[in-house]
C-alpha cells in the first residue's frame, strides 16, 4: 500500500479517548426511560450489524446487565465472539438506553474520538488479532482484558479526517456487503437445486416415464412401482456407541484404534480419524465395531448435525452421539442410503421432534422402524453415479462462489486496515476528498 493519505497522526491510548463516568444527558436518559433496548449476544452480527427487537422493562434489566447508551461502540469480549468480529456502533435504542449481555466492552466516545471511527477501528484485523492473543481464562472461556482495550493504542487523526474515513467505510464496506449478500443467495440457492437434485433421484429414480405408486409414506408421495419399501432393520445393522471416561487414561493413552465424535457426520466421507482408543477401551466400553460401507447419523443436538449423515471408509468406533447402520451391502449401496437420508433429513428431525425424546434425540429404535424405498440394486448405483456427476457440477459452482466471498472480506477487512491507520493506497485516498 502506498501512504496517500497518511498523516503523522498522533498515537494515543483508547483510556485517553473514551469517557469513564456517564454525561448529565446519559444519566438524565437512565433516570426516565421505562423500558429499554435488550442486547443478547445473538443480537450482535460479525459485520457490525444490530438486532434491537427485543425491549425489556428497564427495572428487569438494570442489575446484572451490561449498560450502554446511544452513540456507544460494544466489543464482544468472550471466545469465539470476539475472533468472530461481532461488534458494532450503538443507534436506535429505545429511550437512547440500552442493557446487554455482559460479555461486552462497551467504549464511549469522548470529545476527540468520532464513533463510526472507533468502530471500524475495533473491527480491524490489528484489533481483533491482538485482542486474541492477550486474552485469558480457561479453554472455551477465555475472554479479552479490559486493560486490553483501554491501554491498545491507535492513530487518531482530527475529527474532520475521522468523519472522512468512516463516511468512506461505510460507501465502500457497504457495497462490499452488498456483494458477498448476493453471493451468499447464490449459495443457498445452489444448496437448494443440490438437495432437489438428490431428493428426485433417490425417490423417483432416473426415468421420468416410470410407472409410479403411492409409497405407504405421507412425506413422499409416489415411487417408481417396482420400487419396494423396506425398514432399516430389514436390510442393515443400527447401533450407536459411547465415549470412554476421560478420567481413565488407560482408555485414551497410545490408543491406535480409531474413534470419532458426532462432527463427522457434517462430512459427506469419513476417510480419516483424530482421536483414538486403547483396545482395553474397546473391551471395557460400550465400543462397537463400525464396519467400512456404514452410514454414520447424528442422533442429538437442536443444530442441524441431528440427522446429518456421513459414509464411513474405514473400520472405527463412535461416540453416544452417532447412530450406525451398516447395510447389507448385497441388498442397499452404501451412498444410496446416505443420499436417501439427505433427501430425508427434515422428516427424520421431525420425527424425531414428535417422539419426545430429550432434546428431540432420534433413537436407534426409530432409525431400525424408518422405511425407505429401494430400487435394484443395478439402479441403486446408476442413481449414485448420476447424482455424483451433476452434484460435481453444482459443488464446482459452490467452491468457486465461496472463494469470490473470501476474497470480498479480505478486501473489506484490508480496506478498513489502511483507512484507519491512514494506509489507504492512492486511488482509495482520493474518496475521502
Amino acid at each position: 500500500m502506498n501512504s496517500g493519505v497518511r498523516c503523522k497522526w498522533p498515537a494515543r491510548r483508547l483510556r485517553f479517548l473514551v469517557r469513564r463516568s456517564l454525561t448529565g444527558v446519559q444519566r438524565q436518559a437512565l433516570a426516565q426511560a421505562s423500558q429499554v433496548s435488550f442486547l443478547p449476544m445473538e443480537a450482535i452480527g460479525e459485520q457490525g450489524e444490530l438486532d434491537l427487537s427485543s425491549i425489556r422493562d428497564s427495572d428487569q434489566v438494570n442489575t446484572g446487565y451490561t449498560l450502554f447508551f446511544e452513540g456507544d461502540v460494544v466489543v464482544a469480549k468472550i471466545t469465539p465472539c470476539f475472533e468472530n468480529g461481532k461488534g458494532a456502533l450503538i443507534k436506535g435504542l429505545t429511550n437512547g438506553v440500552g442493557f446487554g449481555t455482559t460479555e461486552l466492552h462497551v467504549l464511549s466516545p469522548g470529545p476527540e474520538l468520532y464513533a463510526r471511527f472507533l468502530y471500524y477501528v475495533t473491527a480491524s484485523h490489528s484489533f481483533r488479532k491482538l485482542g486474541e492473543a492477550g486474552m485469558t481464562g480457561a479453554a472455551g472461556q477465555k475472554r479479552v482484558p479490559e486493560d486490553f482495550v483501554r491501554d491498545y493504542r491507535i492513530l487518531c487523526p482530527p475529527l474532520s479526517m475521522q468523519r472522512a474515513i468512516a463516511d468512506y467505510l461505510d460507501r465502500e464496506t457497504g457495497r462490499l456487503d452488498a456483494l458477498v449478500t448476493a453471493k451468499e443467495r447464490v449459495l443457498e440457492l445452489l444448496a437448494e437445486k443440490r438437495r432437489a437434485l438428490i431428493t428426485r433421484a433417490v425417490t423417483r429414480g432416473l426415468n421420468p416415464n416410470a410407472p409410479l405408486r403411492d409409497s405407504g409414506l405421507p412425506w413422499l408421495g409416489q415411487i417408481p412401482m417396482h420400487w419396494e419399501t423396506w425398514k432399516v432393520a430389514h436390510f442393515g445393522k443400527v447401533g450407536n456407541g459411547s465415549t470412554p471416561s476421560r478420567e481413565h487414561a488407560e482408555y485414551w493413552s497410545g490408543g491406535t484404534f480409531p474413534w470419532l465424535n458426532s462432527s463427522v457426520v457434517n462430512l459427506d466421507e469419513v476417510t480419516e480419524a483424530d482421536q483414538f482408543v486403547t483396545e482395553l477401551a474397546l473391551s471395557e466400553c460400550h465400543l462397537p465395531l463400525v464396519q467400512p460401507g456404514s452410514v454414520l447419523v447424528g442422533i442429538t443436538g437442536q443444530g442441524k448435525t441431528r440427522g446429518q449423515a456421513a459414509v464411513l471408509t474405514f473400520l472405527a468406533t463412535i461416540n453416544q452421539h452417532i447412530a450406525y447402520i451398516t447395510p447389507a451391502l448385497d441388498r442397499v449401496e452404501s451412498k444410496f442410503l446416505w443420499l436417501w437420508l439427505i433427501a430425508g433429513y427434515d422428516y427424520l428431525r421431525s420425527v424425531s421432534d414428535d417422539a419426545g425424546g430429550t432434546k428431540g434425540a432420534i433413537t436407534c429404535e426409530l432409525l431400525a422402524e424408518l422405511r425407505v424405498p429401494l430400487p435394484p440394486l443395478v439402479e441403486q448405483r446408476a442413481i449414485v453415479t448420476h447424482i455424483e456427476r451433476e452434484t460435481g457440477k453444482l459443488d464446482a459452482l459452490r467452491l468457486a462462489t465461496e472463494r469470490t466471498v473470501a476474497l470480498l472480506k479480505e478486501r473489506r477487512a484490508a480496506l478498513i486496515a489502511a483507512a484507519v491507520t491512514g494506509q489507504l493506497d492512492s486511488a482509495d485516498s482520493g474518496k475521502l476528498m
